[in-house]
């Protein structure tokens, strides 16, 4: 039987930038990439080398040498234990300054092709309650602190919060969580409180039972809030009890939704919901354009945010109004409906169908007129025939999930040769691959980051690429 390899010991590593999973970058002797826990950019630390992979290794900070002048002191009682906000610790214009440079290097490392202006990133103006939307889980398992393992403290309890990664069977209870705005903390603890009082069974996920399993909160800067309430067990007697208690104690909540969770994942999106009170959606504003949300749609999640990155995103697009615009990975049409005032023609694709619904439905609350929608996968919407039928698009906007555009896609844009195209990207790799597959016939006029999650390591980039 081999020896156990001993883990190393790299003195002296220097951390200069921010990765993944609130890791920081840095360099071992040998050049190798070393992707370090427990420590922020500017921190010289010797770091613990517990897994070696082909290209990086990963470790933990044991000993520093020198502090960051970047560090700060975190604000949330539940910092380094829930597993969000991993960056709180580091002060907010370093955050920035780290994330405008993630994107400028990928475009180098990656796409190698010249940007002609790369703008400063556009800073979030609210750091705190800043989101639209959490997902909380109930568990009747406690997560114990680091002092508490070593105890007889049981950690057989109701709690509500979030899991801490990898930790699929345990939550941290939260009281206070700086994400949301409006009054998550009050429903989410309310809620529990009401559970509790009743008595419900919190969900226990490797025994799949129980009978509150998770909790979906929105609130919007029109003061409008969702609950939707996801159970373990279909009990209607428990269920209307439970729910009309958060009705009594929350009557300024607009809407209530519940749905059915059997299975042993926790995602919702392909449940049946069920509207329990209220209209079954919120509503919410960006600029002049009214959107209805409902418990299944996408949209930005940083509200204030979006309309910058959306007002970003148009300026790039030059739209005069005589314009024929392609909006691929629509979405709800937010983008496509936010423009639509200021082109001809907009033409938006989406994969999945109940987003296409929510867009035209949301073109008809708006009275917009011009803006046509379809769903389905882009590379097999968008085609030759299809930009003959609605006519070549003088300008497209595409914002794909974090996988960016399939190549089917990018060789179709080469194939159509819009003019104008505006590439929104939440990962800066994937978009600077793509945009290293159109710089044959593009160049890239203009970058502009702009932070969408403050104290995360996500940016989002906005691009604008010329025909050349």
């Amino acid at each position: 039987m081999g020896r156990k390899r001993k883990p190393k010991l790299v003195p002296e590593v220097t951390l200069t930038g921010i990765a993944d999973k609130g890791r920081s970058v840095g360099r071992d002797a040998e050049g190798r990439v070393l992707f370090v826990e427990d420590a922020v950019p500017g921190d010289v630390a010797d770091v613990l080398v517990y897994r070696k992979r082909k290209g990086y290794l990963l470790g933990k900070a044991k000993h520093f040498h020198r502090r960051s002048p970047d560090r700060t002191e975190p604000f949330c009682s539940h910092f380094g234990v829930c597993g969000g906000c991993k960056w709180q610790h580091l002060r907010y214009p370093a955050q920035l300054r780290h994330k405008q440079q993630q994107v400028e290097d990928a475009m180098q490392r990656i796409a190698r092709v010249p940007v002609e202006e790369f703008r400063p990133i556009l800073g979030a103006e609210h750091q705190q309650y800043y989101r639209n939307k959490l997902e909380f889980s109930f568990s009747n398992k406690r997560w114990l602190s680091r002092e508490e393992l070593n105890t007889d403290v049981s950690n057989e309890e109701p709690v509500l919060g979030f899991h801490p990664p990898g930790a699929f069977d345990k939550v941290v209870n939260i009281d206070h969580c700086y994400l949301q705005h409006g009054p998550s903390n009050e429903l989410r603890n309310g809620i529990r409180s009401i559970a509790l009082d009743q008595g419900l069974s919190f969900y226990d996920p490797r025994a799949r039972e129980g009978f509150l399993r998770q909790l979906m909160l929105r609130t919007t800067t029109l003061g409008q809030s969702m609950a939707l309430l996801s159970f373990g067990a279909d009990d209607a007697e428990a269920r209307q009890a439970f729910l009309r208690a958060v009705r009594d104690r929350f009557p300024g909540l607009t809407t209530i939704l519940y749905c059915i969770n059997t299975k042993w994942n926790d995602s919702m999106s392909d449940l049946d919901m069920h509207t329990w009170d209220g209209p079954g959606y919120v509503e919410e504003a960006l600029g002049e354009v009214r959107f209805r949300i409902g418990p299944k749609s996408f949209f930005q999640t940083n509200t204030r945010q979006a309309r910058r990155l959306y007002d970003v995103a148009l300026d790039f697009a030059g739209l005069s109004g005589t314009e024929n615009l392609y909006d691929l990975y629509t979405g709800i049409g937010s983008i496509a409906l936010y423009a639509a005032g200021r082109c001809k023609q907009v033409v938006g694709i989406e994969e999945v169908e109940e987003a296409i619904a929510d867009a035209r439905t949301n073109a008809g609350l708006n009275g917009i007129a011009n803006a046509v929608f379809y769903a389905g996968d882009v590379k097999d919407i968008l085609s030759a025939g299809f930009a003959r039928q609605h006519g070549r698009p003088d300008v497209l906007i595409t914002d794909p999930p974090r996988a960016g555009m399939h190549a089917d896609v990018v060789r179709l844009l080469l194939e159509l040769e819009p003019p104008r195209i505006v590439y929104v990207s939440c990962n800066p790799a994937t978009q600077a691959r793509d945009i290293g597959l159109l710089a044959g016939k593009y160049r890239v006029t203009c970058m502009q980051p702009v932070d969408m999650f403050p104290h995360t390591h996500h940016v989002e980039n906005v691009a604008a690429l010329e025909r050349k």
